[in-house]
Formats: C-alpha cells, structure tokens, sequence
C-alpha cells in the first residue's frame, strides 16, 4: 500500500496547512486543519477534513465493510449499513484516540440481531485492521439496531 502527502497539493487549499494525500488506487484526498486566530501561521483554512477524522472515518468504513461482507457471507438480506462514530482523544500530545463509541444501523429482512452482534465481533476481533491498531490506544465500544426493510 502506498500514498504520497502533499502540502498545498494544487488543490486551491493554498500555503495554509492545507494537504493533499494521492493514494496507491489513484485516488485524491484533501485534508486541512482548523483556523488558529492566535497562531495563523498553524492554522489551517478548514477547506476539507482534519487528519484525524479521516483516521476516524477510515476505520468506520472498515468496519461497516466487514459487518456488510460477514452478513452477505450468511446469506443474510442486508439492504444498509451505517455507523456512527463517536470519539474522545487526549488531552496533550500526541492526542490519539482515547475511547470510540461505534453504532451500527443496519438494515434488511428478516436479520437476526445475533448474526448482527456476530458480524460486529468479527470485525473487531479478527478483520479490522484500522480498529484492532486503534485499540491499542482507545477503548472501544460498540452498540447496534436493526432495521427490518
């Protein structure tokens, strides 16, 4: 796997603390961080998402990807999937992730709520690399609801 970040990237995000990160698939991405009245020189223009929330987005969309698969696999009639993510990071530097709260809304017919439970569990246990570094650092919990339709 590889990505290149780049400051500024060409992506109108000019010589603030905007980023543009070019990832291995092709893909572009742009991050930036937020205004600093006091130091502006350190601030960002809040033109795309921080760092971090793509760190946080990133690890939903591995899990919510896992829990999809693990369902599909069962045969199960899943229709969608969401999850909400909620974090808290530390106080002082480096601020990682200290707890991440996960809900999944997942919606289908007829899934049982243990098949769900089952996916949810797996992901973290076994296939979701982004949750499973994550929680070297953070506690994370997880919660879901079942939607049939």
């Amino acid at each position: 796997m590889e990505c290149t970040v780049a400051w500024g990237g060409g992506l109108g995000l000019g010589t603030g603390m905007g980023f543009v990160a070019r990832t291995g698939s092709g893909h572009v991405v742009a991050m930036d961080g937020a205004p600093d009245a006091q130091r502006p020189e350190h601030g960002g223009a809040n033109l795309a998402p921080r760092p971090m929330e793509l760190v946080l987005a990133g690890t939903g969309g591995c899990t919510a990807y896992d829990v999809v698969l693990i369902l599909r696999r069962g045969r199960h009639d899943v229709r969608g999937c969401q999850v909400q993510l909620k974090a808290e990071r530390a106080e002082t530097d480096p601020k990682v992730f200290t707890r991440i709260h996960m809900h999944f809304v997942v919606q289908g017919r007829g899934i049982p709520e243990a098949a769900v439970a089952r996916a949810i569990e797996l992901s973290h246990e076994k296939y979701c690399s982004a949750s499973i570094m994550l929680g070297k650092t953070a506690e994370i919990t997880t919660s879901f609801e079942v939607v049939e339709g």
